[in-house]
């Protein structure tokens, strides 16, 4: 009967939103839209809160370049937002120092990246780094401008610049490209990392000099937590990093992260976070006397709810700042005068802004998403980045005590006024032992309650994600249904912004409820009276691609699948992919291990692959060391093996998601075309 409830409401709001949330006149989003959409990022506020600067980054459609910008807008929304820094060349991550009297950022514009700082106008810009291996982010700058902190790249065992340059020269020239490994974490992401390690620098402005101050055999930041990773104190004579120095080898399983203070001129560091769990993102208090930083509970879960813990660095003292209601923290922030913390996290489906009294107390939500984040706080306001389903990111502003959020820019605007757009729907269905499922719902533009449409679910990745209210550049849910397809997106078991056990209950369980769940919303969407049932479609990426790999070996109702990325070997992957935290968490231990081997004996999609009828569109790609290029081609050869309508894209120059210009061109073409091949075009689609 509860099912059966859930699923009369479910249809109705289906039905009755549908009909009368027709969308404006115009024309169905493109490809090209997508691809040459202006992209918002970085925003930071001036230190006396009237300006904010931002990352523009614009697309030639043509030649497939991107270029990156710093602009500047009005903090009041008075005015046009113009160009600050630009040129030829990317120019990225800019920062104010406190007292707004310089502004440094990274440049492309002599070759490698390199640290530059310039006028609050812009002017003046001058060069301060000369890395071979170039800089990257995070970039600080000290409260009185006077020296910077980046990241940069050094080769084990050297110690000056000397040697790295020589290192990289002799690497170049050299007619052998042999990699010798010496230890695990080898390789992350989508680059070779044998023989290298992030080392924090601190460099004098003036002087010019540089200083390595995290030397070692040592990743700081660790290379998955570059972002937020480096904080100067308020006097600047001390900085603030994150580190993992678990050792060799432990580096790739463990997940302990820790926060070390040390003295910004260099020196011994000290540890700061002795929980064994990831401790992230130093933040100091205005008078020097805490840090706060974003930590886990358990350690080797990457994916574990996120607090914001407070260090008393006389004493060592450690106090969570909330512990209910059961939000995992994004990015955070601390207001200008210390007493309060802005944060983002998720909830079912959108990411929100909160505010939280920094001595303790009850979050209270300011903003609602869409999706926030990139939070900058002023006195009594905050400005941020935000996004949904219809709208790429823009800045924002709202009051501390919430209220009407202003829409600082419209970087979009001229061709978003000439898209027409469905207007997206949250919707409810039950899954396994009752649990409610959120999932998304986005009709094709023009959409007919009296027609039939085809009906495409993307499975999202993780498995710890989710389809929230955010624009995308890759899987972008509204270009999908501008292709004339009833576009669904589920939030099964494993989805983040439902609370911890709802994440938790996928681990150890990637074929279990989590397929009930979906299960349900493929039935509810079946049922609906536009959905044509006899043809339907799945798609997904990484965890999702797994999704599609589990549900085509154990059922023959959809059309048409495309698995992009896609787990499908468990055994294999887990001996072959980097984050071995991952996998070892995930399938409750090493590979030659009992309840490892259970779990790939249980879920492994390859043990099923040769059920598959539905044809099948794999993409992988060369660089991709989450989930190796042979997880797909195992699945491709079972395919065609067993004379299955299989085709396969493999790209030599991407990693876990297609980013370049060019090939998010081909890679849509390719998957929008053969859904179509095999869903055929929609009934009446204008």
């Amino acid at each position: 009967m509860r099912r059966t409830l859930w699923f009369l409401t479910t249809l109705a709001l289906a039905a009755g939103a549908a009909a009368s949330a027709q969308p404006a006149a115009g024309r169905p989003m493109t490809i090209d839209d997508l691809l040459a959409a202006e992209r918002v990022s970085d925003p930071q506020l001036s230190p006396d809160g009237r300006s904010v600067v931002f990352v523009r980054t614009t697309t030639n459609i043509q030649s497939g370049s991107r270029n990156a910008d710093i602009w500047i807008a009005s903090a009041d929304g008075s005015g046009q937002p113009k160009e600050l820094i630009a040129g030829a060349k990317s120019e990225s991550t800019p920062r104010y120092s406190a007292d707004g009297k310089r502004l440094a950022f990274i440049s492309t514009r002599d070759g490698a990246p390199q640290v530059y700082v310039a006028d609050p106008d812009g002017s003046r810009v001058t060069k301060i780094t000369d890395f071979s291996m170039g800089v990257q982010p995070p970039l600080v700058i000290s409260p009185d401008g006077s020296r910077v902190a980046f990241v940069s790249d050094v080769y084990r065992g050297c110690t000056d610049e000397g040697c790295n340059r020589r290192r990289l020269e002799e690497g170049e020239k050299s007619p052998v490209k042999a990699r010798r490994l010496t230890r695990l974490f080898y390789r992350h992401w989508d680059e070779w990392r044998e023989d290298l390690r992030h080392h924090v620098f601190v460099a004098d402005v003036d002087s010019r000099r540089v200083v390595d101050v995290t030397p070692g055999d040592f990743d700081s930041p660790p290379t998955q937590q570059e972002g937020g990773a480096i904080a100067f104190s308020p006097d600047g004579k001390e900085l603030a990093f994150v580190s993992n120095r678990e050792g060799t080898d432990r580096e790739a399983w463990t997940t302990n992260n820790d926060v070390y203070v040390l003295r910004a001129a260099g020196g011994e560091p000290r540890k700061l976070t002795p929980n064994p769990a990831a401790d992230v993102n130093p933040v100091f208090s205005p008078d020097g006397k805490l840090i706060y930083v974003r930590a886990q509970r358990r350690a080797g879960f990457e994916s574990d709810r996120w607090y914001i813990d407070a260090y008393d660095r006389a004493s060592g003292a450690r106090r969570t700042v909330f512990e209910t209601p059961d939000l995992s923290v994004g990015g955070f922030t601390l207001s200008n005068d210390g007493r309060s913390i802005w944060f983002t996290a998720a909830q079912k489906g959108r990411q929100h802004l909160f505010t939280v009294p920094s001595a303790g107390g009850t979050p209270r939500l300011v903003a609602e998403g869409g999706a926030i984040s990139s939070v900058g706080a002023g006195d009594g306001f905050a400005v941020f980045s935000k996004s949904t389903l219809t709208s790429p990111p823009d800045l924002f502003r709202v009051a501390a005590e919430g209220g009407t959020v202003q829409q600082l820019t419209q970087m979009n605007a001229s061709w978003l006024k000439n898209v027409r757009f469905s207007v997206p729907q949250s919707l409810t269905v039950t899954g396994a032992g009752g649990a409610p499922i959120q999932y998304w719902l986005i009709p094709p533009p023009g959409f007919d309650k009296g027609r039939k449409y085809p009906v495409v679910f993307l499975i999202h990745g993780g498995p710890q994600g989710a389809w929230d209210d955010a624009w995308s550049s890759r899987w972008n849910p509204s270009l999908w249904a501008a292709q004339g397809w009833l576009v669904v997106a589920p939030n099964p078991r494993g989805s983040t912004g439902f609370g911890q056990a709802f994440l938790d209950e996928i681990s150890g369980d990637w074929g279990g409820k989590v397929m009930t769940d979906l299960d349900g919303v493929f039935d509810a969407v079946a049922k609906m009276p536009f959905a044509d049932s006899t043809r339907m479609g799945i798609a997904g990426a990484s965890y999702g691609g797994y999704a599609v790999n589990w549900i085509l070996g154990h059922t023959d109702r959809f059309k048409v699948g495309v698995s992009h990325d896609g787990v499908f070997n468990l055994e294999s992957m887990s001996m072959a992919t980097e984050e071995l935290w991952f996998t070892e968490w995930e399938f409750g231990g090493r590979p030659w291990e009992g309840k490892a081997r259970e779990q790939f004996a249980k879920w492994s999609p390859h043990l099923f692959a040769h059920n598959i009828k539905t044809p099948t569109l794999i993409i992988t790609n060369e660089q991709d060391f989450r989930v190796p290029v042979d997880q797909g081609i195992q699945m491709f050869t079972v395919l065609r093996r067993n004379g299955v309508p299989a085709e396969m894209i493999i790209f030599p120059d991407e990693g876990h998601w297609v980013l370049k210009a060019n090939n998010s061109r081909y890679w849509h073409e390719a998957v929008f075309g053969w859904i179509q091949r095999y869903l055929g075009s929609p009934e009446g689609t204008r």
